[in-house]
């Protein structure tokens, strides 16, 4: 049963951390299944959405696919009186898997912060799909979990979050590509840095849909999401200090995972984050990954159990067993499920101020001195820590308010803790915290002070 209606969004006490209240309209919508399943059964319905099939036929292919996506973004925006600025960036693109150069075109829809518009936070998806050999652009290719999931999802977060304002944007957007090696997260993450956006977090969600494996486990109380360890952005002075002094463990990824995490109880109580500790499963990848190359802050949610019958499958059926990406394999109430939990991180995110990049200083003294550089629409910090083992910040923080950018630690001695800060802004809204380590702010490795 959902502890809060979803248009209550995140008013949050819990163990690690408190994430004050978001103030919403009365009227705002649930997330509703039958809207998600209407959406994954048309999509489904293009036949294939191989990046490299029709992007002119109107019924079958990819191009159709982007345009049903695009058309149900403005009618999104036309019901909140053109709220969202729907974009289609595009580029020619070639590679191992585009043996020709092919047209790149993600759908993405804006929706501008009234205070600091360029503060951005992103919540995509593939809207691409394939079956067992990555090449066959003719074949059926149902991709319903893989991704339609995911764009179901990204479309109805739209139709939610669009009936209210924030003081930071929300990207949301459909990506060409993934399936060909990543090509629709590098064209939006080449866009956000051509537009001079400060992205403070990325959620991709890909394959969120499903929670029976292809070996019978069951799980529909967990979503996993990937972060990053060491930054791929990350320098031979940026390595080489987080060695010397830690970091390891507090990319901003990292931490957008603790926060969303410590979010997840408040919306729901049958559905908890399950922290995977990497950039994403053993030996593949996601359309998160240019965001992190690039320095941005980025994770992915994914099921808790993947059906490997049902995904990268073509169509049929082998010793009594059904293959294929179809719709009746997925589970909508658990859709709806993760779907709500990214509206209440995305409200969080968009409401809150960057986090600040902090630094500590601890050497040879019995205290600690911990710095940072005041942050737009910042009221007040705190400042937070946890011992170097633990995988928790602890369950209160060491600083609850400060509205100045330093702090004296008296008696703790910084070599046994992990320090860090979070921005509050006038309403209470609180950011992710950022660790005083290496590496450890939510700008790229460049950017920062």
């Amino acid at each position: 049963m959902n502890k809060l209606f979803v248009a209550a969004l995140p008013a949050l006490l819990v163990p690690a951390l408190f994430i004050p209240a978001v103030a919403v309209a009365a009227d705002e919508p649930a997330v509703s299944e039958a809207r998600m399943r209407a959406d994954v059964e048309k999509l489904v319905s293009f036949g294939t959405r191989h990046t490299l099939s029709s992007d002119t036929d109107p019924r079958r292919g990819i191009g159709a696919a982007r345009r049903w996506a695009a058309s149900e973004f403005r009618k999104t925006s036309k019901a909140c009186r053109n709220c969202l600025e729907v974009v289609m960036p595009e580029a020619m693109v070639s590679g191992t898997r585009i043996p020709t150069p092919v047209k790149m075109v993600d759908v993405v829809a804006i929706q501008r912060g009234t205070e600091r518009p360029n503060e951005v936070v992103i919540v995509e998806a593939h809207i691409d799909s394939r079956v067992t050999d990555v090449m066959d652009t003719t074949s059926d290719a149902p991709g319903a979990n893989d991704d339609g999931s995911g764009t179901a999802l990204v479309l109805e977060a739209a139709r939610v979050l669009s009936k209210r304002s924030f003081p930071t944007t929300i990207v949301y957007a459909a990506l060409s590509g993934e399936e060909q090696g990543l090509y629709g997260g590098k064209l939006l993450a080449d866009y956000a840095k051509q537009q001079g956006w400060t992205v403070k977090a990325v959620l991709n969600n890909d394959i969120v849909g499903g929670t029976r494996g292809s070996d019978g486990l069951v799980d529909d109380a967990h979503v996993r999401v990937f972060s990053e360890g060491p930054r791929a952005d990350a320098t031979d002075k940026t390595r080489a200090d987080a060695r010397r002094f830690g970091g390891e463990n507090d990319s901003p990824g990292r931490n957008i995972s603790r926060y969303i995490a410590a979010l997840a109880g408040g919306v729901q109580d049958d559905l908890a984050v399950r922290q995977v500790w990497r950039a994403d499963r053993l030996g593949r990848g996601g359309d998160q990954t240019p965001f992190l190359e690039q320095g941005y802050p980025a994770v992915r949610f994914s099921v808790a159990i993947e059906d490997y019958e049902h995904q990268h499958q073509d169509l049929r059926v082998e010793n009594g067993i059904r293959y294929g990406d179809t719709v009746d394999e997925m589970d909508f109430p658990y859709l709806a499920k993760v779907t709500r939990l990214n509206i209440a991180a995305l409200a969080a995110l968009a409401s809150a101020p960057l986090p600040p990049s902090p630094k500590a200083d601890a050497a040879v003294k019995t205290w600690t001195d911990v710095t940072w550089q005041a942050v737009p629409g910042a009221a007040a910090y705190s400042v937070w820590r946890r011992r170097t083992d633990a995988p928790e910040w602890e369950a209160e923080p060491v600083v609850a308010k400060t509205t100045g950018t330093s702090v004296k630690l008296d008696g703790l001695r910084g070599d046994d803790w992990i320090l860090g800060v979070r921005s509050i802004a006038a309403d209470g809204s609180a950011s992710p915290i950022a660790a005083a380590v290496p590496g450890g702010g939510f700008a790229p490795i460049g950017a920062q002070p």
